[in-house]
């Protein structure tokens, strides 16, 4: 396309105006501490660079660039940063394939990512950019963890953690989806090992009660995720005691009432527990059981379906309430991790403990009476309402007042009391890999765990390619012992660096901090600054990370909050759960043979058409089946407004109140409209104004006032603005050629005149039987009740009706429509 064709070419667009943006910088916020405007911060997750940009990727940051240019064009000081996740599995995984270095793989994928992302067009702040492996920034995550260490929220201990074993790592529990690595999908098994570990669960209360900040301003699914995940239940801690074991044992119930219905109790297998108490008659079969049980996955142990296994450990517990002995079992329906790993049994009252006590021959007893059949016979157990029965002290008690009696009971005899318990347990953060922030800490056979002085970070990687990467049950870092062996800090004695890397959730649950100045040298980031940016005002990205990232970052918001760091405790004040890019119906996989490649498309249809096809689509939340939706048709319609702004002939400038003034109301009404759809993010209706506004201003120039009134340049000049927000190529050309110096992004949001506002009259549009039989010109504001009675009194209506209606529905001030 010459400079001045007039036909619609978005590849030449693309061509002419990105390399000018890149110079004259647009999308720059200011630090300015005396810039009068109110700051916004936009964020967008974190992108890994797996690849180039796929079409998740186009419509997450064509959602996060409408609201970022938006803002721009109210007048706000944005800030709407950029920059990789670049740690992690895959491309360690890469380079083992390549005989290569990790860092290769990554850096290659960056720039490509870059390379695209400024293609694409997206309003990024590109002197913020960061990247997580770079040493630069790992130092900080080195330093924090040393921080949490002194603060006890870093420990190291050993235990039963699941292990992935294509990937050869350990994973937190809220890695493994349905019993499978979230990353590989490998099933997930139980491993003893000693790791590093978050204590999230002391900031469990504040994570549950925070939530009231973020009430309206996240998606309440995905607050419903974080509750389930963090699971807080009250009840009581009950002891008992074992023969043959001097200290009690306690066990968490959210039932004390139902403590006379104990009749056996269950461990689990794998506890050090079991180990302790079996008998030795016992044992043998004890150590087979436990041997098969080691074989299975959380999700199969707590499945409703698998029929319940068992081996009784030739011991006795001892009721306190009551005194009676009951048998101790180890079922594998019980995890170690769950309260103390090991329950009372209620088999009247508990599904699974009655299928196990009917298994196993063993006794049930009701002690609420619900009024449902007993259990024993029914095999349904009754966990309900109801009056307690055969419990002693309790007996015509309801639920909630036995529950009270009992913790009063327990607690007056020193036996038990009221407790908390929460599913949340710890977030376990080492892992066996290479390509992740070392843990910063070095161990000493006489000073024990010695952090890394500060000055001596970051502790960097030794350099490892290829065969060296090779998972082994072990971290790679262990096989470098150059790098492992050092000089404790302390006594200088022979002493091991720590082998195993950060999880790579450590590194996005702080980089939006560290975006407000990305090479700041004197601490992870610059407090003042994140203070005036602070929190996040609106953050994009997919509903995954609805428990993992989003968890921990609140949590580390919340530590940095207790250091004086951040003056805040939520780190997200609003954000969109955008949903996927489907084609057929179905996720796009290449197995399934329905992929669709994003550059692939941008080469036939522009950018601007491809985002607007991901805007249009529908609500930010929902699914978009390429299939249904068509970039060739949004392609059209960007020609028919470039157009409209090429073909305005009045100059720059001139005084629009003597414009068309039908044409000025549709122009005002659709700024009034456009702005309130898009701070309700309806962006999708939002563009289907701009197509009206197209149209009309179409028709203004062939057959109304013509190119040359003003009231045609502010349609244009209108249109303009408002497409920059979903088609910034296509707004900056029509921009241009309407006689403005770059760039349309900051020109300035167009304001409704409320005068123009006000509609004299409407169409109401009356059907009779569902066709219609007259128009009505009537007021914007009149009532269901006044519409009504003027469409019945219509000679036109009453010519057709014989006799009253059946029913008259009224959509005041536009429908009527009358069922005979």
């Amino acid at each position: 396309m010459s400079e001045r064709s007039d036909q619609y070419d978005p590849q030449a667009l693309q061509e002419k105006w990105q390399p000018r943006w890149e110079e004259i910088d647009p999308f720059r916020a200011s630090e300015d501490p005396e810039d009068p405007r109110e700051r916004r911060y936009m964020l967008d997750m974190f992108p890994y660079p797996s690849g180039d940009l796929h079409m998740g990727h186009g419509e997450a940051f064509a959602i996060g660039d409408v609201i970022a240019r938006y803002w721009i064009q109210r007048g706000y000081n944005v800030l709407h940063p950029i920059g990789w996740d670049s740690f992690g599995l895959p491309a360690e995984n890469a380079a083992i394939k390549r005989n290569a270095h990790p860092a290769e793989w990554t850096y290659n994928n960056i720039d490509t990512q870059a390379t695209s992302f400024r293609r694409y067009a997206v309003s990024f702040d590109w002197s913020r950019r960061l990247h997580t492996s770079d040493p630069e920034y790992f130092k900080w995550n080195q330093w924090l963890f040393k921080r949490f260490y002194e603060r006890g929220l870093a420990y190291r201990r050993g235990g039963l953690v699941n292990w992935c074993p294509q990937d050869q790592t350990v994973l937190a529990n809220e890695q493994v989806i349905s019993g499978r690595c979230e990353r590989c999908g490998a099933e997930v098994v139980r491993r003893e090992l000693t790791q590093w570990y978050f204590k999230i669960t002391e900031y469990a209360d504040r994570l549950l009660e925070d939530m009231k900040q973020l009430e309206g301003g996240w998606p309440e699914r995905v607050l419903t995720m974080q509750r389930n995940w963090i699971g807080r239940s009250e009840g009581a801690d009950v002891q008992f005691r074992i023969e043959g074991r001097e200290e009690p044992v306690t066990v968490y119930t959210t039932r004390p009432d139902t403590l006379y219905g104990a009749t056996f109790f269950v461990v689990a297998p794998d506890s050090q527990l079991a180990e302790e108490i079996v008998s030795d008659e016992q044992r043998p079969a004890f150590e087979a059981y436990r041997a098969e049980v080691a074989k299975l996955s959380d999700i199969e142990r707590l499945s409703t379906e698998k029929e319940k296994t068992g081996v009784f450990l030739g011991v006795h517990a001892i009721n306190p309430v009551n005194g009676e002995r009951i048998p101790v079992w180890a079922a594998d329906y019980v995890l170690s991790d769950y309260g103390h790993g090991a329950i009372m049994a209620v088999p009247a009252h508990d599904q699974r403990d009655l299928d196990f006590a009917l298994k196993f021959g063993l006794p049930v007893r009701v002690v609420v009476d619900t009024g449902l059949p007993d259990p024993a016979q029914s095999g349904e157990a009754t966990p309900g309402e109801g009056t307690l029965v055969n419990s002693g002290p309790l007996n015509g008690l309801s639920k909630a007042e036995a529950i009270r009696k009992m913790i009063e009971i327990l607690t007056e005899r020193g036996v038990g009391k009221a407790a908390v318990n929460y599913r949340l347990r710890d977030w376990l953060v080492s892992r066996q890999r290479y390509w992740g922030t070392p843990i910063p800490i070095i161990h000493c056979p006489d000073c024990g765990e010695v952090p890394v002085p500060d000055e001596d970070l970051p502790v960097t990687l030794p350099d490892l390619r290829g065969e060296a990467l090779l998972p082994k049950g072990v971290s790679p870092l262990a096989n470098a012992p150059e790098w492992v062996n050092v000089a404790c800090p302390k006594c200088g004695a022979d002493a091991k660096r720590d082998t195993d890397t950060m999880d790579t959730f450590v590194d996005s649950s702080w980089y939006f901090l560290r975006y407000v100045d990305p090479h700041y040298e004197d601490g992870p980031f610059d407090v003042e600054k994140v203070r005036r940016w602070g929190p996040i005002d609106m953050y994009v990205g997919g509903i995954e990370h609805a428990v993992l990232h989003l968890l921990y970052s609140r949590f580390f918001t919340k530590v940095l909050y207790d250091m004086g760091m951040v003056n805040f405790t939520e780190p997200f004040l609003r954000q969109i759960n955008q949903g996927q890019v489907i084609n057929q119906g179905k996720a796009m996989s290449k197995s399934l043979g329905n992929g669709v490649d994003l550059g692939e498309q941008i080469d036939a249809y522009g950018v601007d058409a491809v985002r607007l096809t991901m805007i249009f689509a529908g609500p930010p939340e929902d699914d978009i089946d390429w299939a249904d939706v068509s970039p060739a048709a949004s392609q059209k319609f960007l020609s028919r407004a470039f157009r409209v702004m090429a073909d305005v002939t009045s100059p720059p400038g001139v005084d629009f109140s003597t414009g068309d003034i039908e044409l000025r109301k549709i122009t005002h009404r659709t700024i009034d409209e456009v702005t309130r759809l898009i701070e309700a993010y309806r962006f999708n209706v939002a563009v289907a104004r701009m197509m009206e506004l197209t149209s009309a201003t179409r028709k203004a120039i062939d057959s109304g006032p013509g190119p040359a009134d003003p009231a045609v340049r502010e349609a244009a000049e209108t249109l303009a603005i408002m497409l920059s927000l979903v088609a910034p190529y296509c707004a900056e050309e029509g921009w241009e050629r309407l006689g403005h110096a770059p760039s349309v992004a900051r020109a300035g949001w167009p304001t409704a005149d409320p005068a123009l506002l006000v509609q004299e009259a409407v169409t109401c549009v009356v059907q009779v039987a569902g066709k219609v039989r007259d128009r009505l010109e009537v007021s914007p504001d009149i009532s269901e009740a006044e519409l009504r009675d003027l469409a019945l009194s219509s000679k036109k209506i009453r010519d057709l009706l014989d006799g009253e209606p059946r029913r008259v529905v009224v959509r005041a001030p536009k429908l009527v429509n009358i069922v005979p």
